[in-house]
């Protein structure tokens, strides 16, 4: 998954870009986060992923409150 990347075709492969939803996963080493239903671009051809700034922001505030609390599993939904 990668952060917002500007134009309507990807750039790994050509193809459309539509809006979707995906699902990250971090691996803390003592647990790991699971935050599901993330808002992301997705190339219709390769199926590469992006989402925007704001998105990452929030989710970097979840995986270091997980990393905080050393849950070994934190399942989130946004």
């Amino acid at each position: 998954m990668r952060h917002s990347s500007s134009g309507s075709s990807c750039p790994l492969c050509g193809g459309g870009k539509a809006i979707g939803r995906t699902t990250y996963t971090v691996d803390l080493g003592f647990g790991v986060v699971v935050v599901r239903n993330v808002p992301a671009m997705r190339c219709v051809q390769c199926g590469e992923e992006w989402i925007d700034n704001a998105t990452a922001a929030e989710l970097e505030r979840i995986t270091n409150e997980a990393r905080a609390k050393r849950h070994e599993i934190e399942v989130v939904a946004l």
